[in-house]
């Protein structure tokens, strides 16, 4: 199971550590060869900086101040990125690779599968890049990741898995993509196929990308590109999904010796008006046990909408205890949308 930015993930599709099985990497600034569709698509990749109001709740534990990347995929200025680099902001600032920066605005950001969206205020003179299929990247198959910077900042990585990822911030995509070696610049960069085309977005250095039963070796996680294609026009017009929202707890949950624990509350969320605290242990929710972090959000999200009230069996210094929760909205706990 995933245990947060630099945890692992479950789930099956491992392989042996890289040696000889011929993983070949660019660090940033070297100097081999990119195919001709990668290179010519590397000027899509935008650098992307924002700035968040102390007031923000997302300030104290993400910063004030974030850096990262995004691919421009419209003819009119559109970014993608990953969400949480402009949760909250109040500024956004797009880079390109000559160091032309432009301001942008906050078009939409999908708290379920993590992608963000802004639009630049001016159009800019840079060519899209294609969305591909990343269901066609296959265990051990090779890719590019980029950051904003040319083919100073591309590396060549392989896919080290393709599994579930349950991140301790209420957070679960179903098959994450995996690779390695690591890329020290990972936020919003992009994952690309050898054709040219975006694959996936950049969201994590994990500890354990090879997998569980495997030895921990540093890489990335990328969220699927397929991920976003069936909300990505809604997203767009409109700025998040019309379906209701997901219930939310503001629980930030880890796993320790087979037990599900409280790590961390959102402070004024729906768990810290119950009472609940850093140090509990999660034990059932609505009598069915919890087997495991991705269980227990599955558990959670099948209640109903935001607003659902939830009964968890909770244990606190070895007496156990049962708390009724009302679910919120996550997207209405953080303001993420631009003034």
């Amino acid at each position: 199971m995933a245990r947060g930015l630099n945890g692992s993930a479950n789930g099956s599709g491992h392989w042996p550590p890289p040696g000889d099985e011929g993983v070949v990497a660019r660090t940033p600034g070297g100097g081999s060869n990119l195919p001709p569709p990668v290179a010519a698509a590397l000027p899509a990749v935008v650098g992307v900086k924002t700035t968040i109001p102390e007031s923000r709740r997302s300030a104290q534990t993400l910063g004030t101040e974030r850096e990262g990347h995004g691919v421009v995929v419209d003819e009119e200025g559109l970014v993608l990125t990953i969400g949480y680099l402009i949760m909250e902001a109040d500024t956004v600032t797009i880079t390109d690779i000559e160091g032309n920066e432009t301001a942008a605005r906050i078009v939409g950001y999908d708290y379920e599968s993590g992608f963000g969206l802004v639009r630049t205020e001016n159009p800019v003179p840079l060519k899209p890049m294609p969305f591909g299929d990343s269901d066609s990247l296959a265990l051990r198959g090779e890719a590019y990741v980029a950051g904003l910077g040319g083919e100073k900042a591309a590396l060549k990585v392989k896919v080290a898995g393709r599994r579930e990822f349950a991140g301790y911030w209420e957070y679960l995509l179903d098959s994450a993509i995996f690779t390695v070696p690591a890329y020290p610049l990972w936020g919003g960069s992009a994952l690309i196929g050898p054709d040219g085309a975006l694959l996936g977005v950049g969201s994590l250095l994990v500890q354990e990308a090879l997998g569980p039963g495997s030895p921990a070796f540093p890489g990335n996680m990328y969220v699927p590109i397929n991920r976003l294609k069936p909300i990505f026009d809604e997203l767009v017009a409109t700025g998040r999904l019309s379906t209701p929202p997901r219930p939310w707890l503001g629980i930030y949950t880890v796993e320790h010796m087979g037990q599900l624990v409280v790590g961390g509350i959102s402070d004024g969320g729906p768990a810290d008006r119950a009472g609940l605290q850093r140090g509990d242990i999660l034990h059932a929710l609505n009598g069915d046990v919890l087997d495991d972090v991705g269980d227990f959000y599955r558990k959670l999200w099948a209640i109903g909408p935001a607003g659902s009230v939830v009964n968890l069996r909770m244990e606190r210094d070895g007496d156990a205890f049962d708390v009724s929760v009302r679910t919120g909205d996550r997207s209405t706990y953080h303001r993420y949308v631009s003034d």
